[in-house]
């Protein structure tokens, strides 16, 4: 099991997160494009990070929401998800290359991580992306998608794109007996104690509720050092 986080998402003089103290707990940074935090400054400067304690690199795209933090839907036709998905990456793909560093994985951020998995159009459009970028790619770009009990309909529509994926699942969020995230507005639906993380955490790393290949930190949490440290301990513990 990988740790992971969503990093970057400074903006211009407005701080968030604290990343420098983060990444060296993490495997993977999926680092925010600038369509819902983050600049090229910021870009830069988290690639930079990343480099130098050896994280994994994943691009964070998002629908065009800055004020709302890409938390808010929005209904795009599938060409414009595609050209949105394209721009991003690219973007980040280019400062990582310029630092000799390359992305690795693409993870969509909020409303759109959320839409892609009810909407079959809108998962083909984020597929379809994904895809044509590694057309010239030597390493092939992965799509990082919820974990959840079932998921063999996302499996078979990625290989229909030679697709590869990464599932990832969460420690700090309460899941139903179906293996679906709790809704945020359900009075435990986000985890704030250590011990119940890391209990959320061992049950995962068994496979239950899901199986799951990287577990994500919210880097915006008060706590996430601690939690990204206590989880990184904890899973490779456990991988002894």
């Amino acid at each position: 099991m990988l740790i992971n986080a969503d990093v970057g998402e400074s903006f211009g003089a407005w701080p968030m997160g604290q990343d420098e103290l983060l990444m060296p707990w993490l495997d993977q940074a999926s680092i925010a494009c600038g369509f819902h935090a983050g600049d090229p400054d910021v870009m830069a400067a988290t690639v930079k990070l990343a480099l130098e304690q050896g994280v994994e690199m994943g691009a964070h795209p998002s629908y065009p929401d800055l004020q709302g933090f890409g938390r808010r839907s929005m209904q795009l036709p599938p060409d414009e998800v595609q050209h949105l998905l394209l721009y991003q990456v690219g973007a980040l793909q280019a400062i990582a290359q310029a630092e000799g560093g390359s992305i690795r994985y693409v993870k969509p951020h909020g409303a759109l991580y959320n839409d892609m998995l009810r909407d079959p159009h809108l998962l083909d459009a984020v597929m379809q992306a994904v895809a044509r970028l590694n057309q010239h790619q030597q390493h092939p770009l992965k799509l990082m998608l919820l974990a959840r009990a079932d998921n063999s309909a996302v499996i078979h529509k990625a290989t229909e794109y030679e697709l590869p994926l990464y599932f990832e699942a969460f420690a700090d969020r309460a899941y139903t007996p179906e293996g679906l995230l709790m809704p945020r507005n359900q009075a435990g639906a986000v985890l704030h104690d250590l011990p119940a993380i890391q209990a959320q955490a061992q049950q995962l790393l068994r496979g239950q509720p899901v199986k799951a290949d990287s577990l994500c930190v919210h880097g915006d949490h008060p706590r996430a050092v601690e939690i990204a440290e206590t989880l990184f301990r904890l899973v490779k513990h456990h991988a002894i």
